[in-house]
C-alpha cells in the first residue's frame, strides 16, 4: 500500500507540450483553434440537426448524436488546455487536475469504442434482418445500449485512474506529453508499475477488443448478407449504409491500438505526440464530416434548416 506521504510528493505536473519552438507556437495555436471550432460546430451541429428533424429520430441517428456528444467532450478535455499552453505558456496542471483530465479523456475514448460497437449492431440489424429491425432496435434497446456504454466506460476508467494515481510520483513532475496520458504518467512513477500495467492492459482488452469483436462479427454477417443480394444496386445500397461507420471505425481503432496496446517501454514520445494530436483533436473533427458528407439525410436536414432560417 502506497502511503499518502509518497503519493503527495508531487503536487502538480509540468506538461512539456507539443513543441518548445517559439516560432511554431502561434501557427499551432491557430491550427488547433480552427480544428476545435470545426469540432465544436460539427458535432454540436449534428446533435442539433438530429434533435430538430423528427425524421432523424431513429436508432442510427440516436447513436450518432451520442457519438457527436462524446467527440465534443473528448476534444474539449484536451484541446483548450493545449491552446492555453501555446498562447500563454500555461503548462502546469495540478495532481487532481491531471487525474480528472485522464479520467474524462479515457472515459470519452472508451465510450466512443462502445458506441461504435452499438452502431455496428444497429447496421447488422438493418441489413441482415430488415423485416425485424423495428422490433429489434426499439427505443428501450437503444437507451440500454447507450447507458451501458456510459456505465462500462466510467467503471473501467475509474479502475485505471485509481490504480495510476495511487502510485508514487517522486522522480520528476515533468510530463513528456501535452496532456495527462497513461504512458507518460507511468514513466514518471517510482513505484513498481507492473500490476498497474497489467490492469491497464486488461481494461484495454475489455474496452477495445470486446467492442471490436462485436464490430467484426456484425460486419462479417453484413458482408455475407450483401454477397447474397443479386442486384448490384441492392448491394451498393446495403453497403452505403455502412460506409461512414466503417470509415470511423478504421480511423478510431487504428490509432487507439497503436497508442495503448503496446508496453510503455516501446513508446517513442515524438511519434506518440503526433498520433495523440490525430487521436485527440483530428478524429473528433473528422467524425461529423465523415457522417455528414456521406449522408443524404443529414445533408437534406441541413438544407431544410437553412431554408427555415431564411424564411
Amino acid at each position: 500500500m502506497i502511503s499518502m506521504e509518497n503519493r503527495s510528493e508531487v503536487k502538480e505536473f509540468i506538461l512539456k507540450g507539443i513543441t518548445d519552438n517559439p516560432e511554431l507556437q502561434v501557427p499551432l495555436f491557430i491550427m488547433f483553434t480552427l480544428i476545435y471550432l470545426i469540432t465544436l460546430v460539427g458535432n454540436l451541429g449534428i446533435v442539433s440537426l438530429i434533435s430538430w428533424d423528427s425524421h432523424l429520430h431513429t436508432p442510427m441517428y440516436f447513436f450518432l448524436s451520442n457519438l457527436s456528444l462524446v467527440d465534443f467532450g473528448f476534444s474539449s478535455t484536451i484541446t483548450p488546455k493545449v491552446m492555453a499552453g501555446l498562447l500563454r505558456g500555461e503548462k502546469v496542471i495540478s495532481f487532481n487536475g491531471c487525474a480528472t483530465q485522464l479520467f474524462f479523456f479515457a472515459s470519452f475514448g472508451t465510450m466512443e469504442s462502445f458506441l461504435l460497437a452499438s452502431m455496428a449492431y444497429d447496421r447488422h440489424a438493418a441489413v441482415c434482418k430488415p423485416l425485424h429491425y423495428t422490433t429489434t432496435m426499439t427505443s428501450t434497446v437503444c437507451v440500454y445500449l447507450v447507458s451501458g456504454a456510459y456505465f462500462c466506460s466510467f467503471l473501467a476508467i475509474s479502475i485505471v485512474t485509481g490504480n495510476i494515481f495511487s502510485l508514487s510520483f517522486c522522480r520528476s513532475n515533468i510530463l513528456e506529453h501535452f496532456f495527462c496520458d497513461i504512458t507518460p504518467l507511468l514513466l514518471l512513477s517510482c513505484s513498481d508499475i507492473h500490476i498497474t500495467e497489467v490492469v491497464v492492459f486488461i481494461v484495454g482488452i475489455f474496452t477495445v477488443f470486446s467492442p471490436l469483436l462485436i464490430i467484426f462479427t456484425s460486419y462479417l454477417l453484413i458482408f455475407i448478407t450483401i454477397l447474397k443480394i443479386h442486384s448490384a444496386e441492392g448491394r451498393e445500397k446495403a453497403f452505403s449504409t455502412c460506409a461512414s461507420h466503417l470509415t470511423a471505425v478504421s480511423i478510431f481503432y487504428g490509432t487507439s491500438m497503436f497508442m495503448y496496446l503496446q508496453p510503455s517501454s516501446n513508446h517513442s514520445m515524438g511519434s506518440d505526440k503526433i498520433v495523440s494530436v490525430f487521436y485527440t483533436m483530428v478524429i473528433p473533427m473528422l467524425n461529423p464530416l465523415v457522417y455528414s458528407l456521406r449522408n443524404k439525410d443529414v445533408k437534406n436536414t441541413f438544407r431544410k434548416a437553412v431554408r427555415g432560417q431564411q424564411h
